[in-house]
């Protein structure tokens, strides 16, 4: 049943993932993708519109993914019921965790191993990250799956440069948050119906 492999699923990804949303992609992407529940190419677009909304990366990736995926068999209510219980487990595990964190934090939080251990897990975020990033940049720039150097000749590859560095300019100027989301969201509509796929 969907709604179970949906559960499972997002359990085992809010369980084995940590340094929050942006580590989560990549392994977000392989489960999905293993699935068969969407291409590389559709995991892009719902992290686009996923950190366009408000809320944290991951638990909007999976609502989104849960709704489509429970829609596709039951209807409203399996869209409901799925991102329902695809949030449920992408935030469970972090749930438990943070309670049992709290209620023994002060007991270790010194200690030498605990301390080693949070140290090692630095690394590994930003090699969660950094894979996210290859692997979604790979989809978007190379979405047949081949590097050729027809992709400098495609519009779309230059449209997506300029958008990138409009990103740089803004992230470094005192502009409101919500003033960048919008300015970013008018670009990648404008060229979703102007740019040829």
């Amino acid at each position: 049943m969907i709604f179970l492999e949906l559960f499972w699923t997002f359990l085992k990804i809010g369980a084995l993932t940590f340094g929050g949303g942006y580590a989560m992609i990549a392994i977000m992407q392989s489960e999905i993708v293993s699935h068969g529940w969407m291409t590389d190419t559709m995991i892009a677009d719902y992290v686009a519109i996923s950190e366009s909304t408000p809320g944290p990366l991951a638990i909007n990736m999976a609502t989104a993914v849960g709704s489509q995926m429970g829609n596709q068999d039951y209807g409203f209510l399996g869209s409901f019921f799925g991102a329902f219980v695809a949030t449920l487990g992408t935030v469970l595990p972090s749930f438990v965790i943070i309670l049992l964190v709290a209620r023994w934090f002060e007991s270790f939080k010194d200690n030498r191993i605990v301390k080693s251990c949070m140290n090692g897990l630095k690394p590994a975020v930003v090699g969660l990250i950094g894979s996210a990033l290859i692997s979604i940049g790979s989809a978007v720039f190379f979405p047949t799956g081949t590097i050729s150097l027809e992709i400098f000749s495609e519009l779309t590859f230059y449209a997506s440069l300029v958008i990138f560095a409009i990103a740089l300019v803004l992230a470094f100027k005192k502009i409101h948050p919500i003033a960048i989301i919008g300015i970013s969201a008018t670009l990648g509509i404008a060229c979703g119906y102007l740019l040829p796929r």
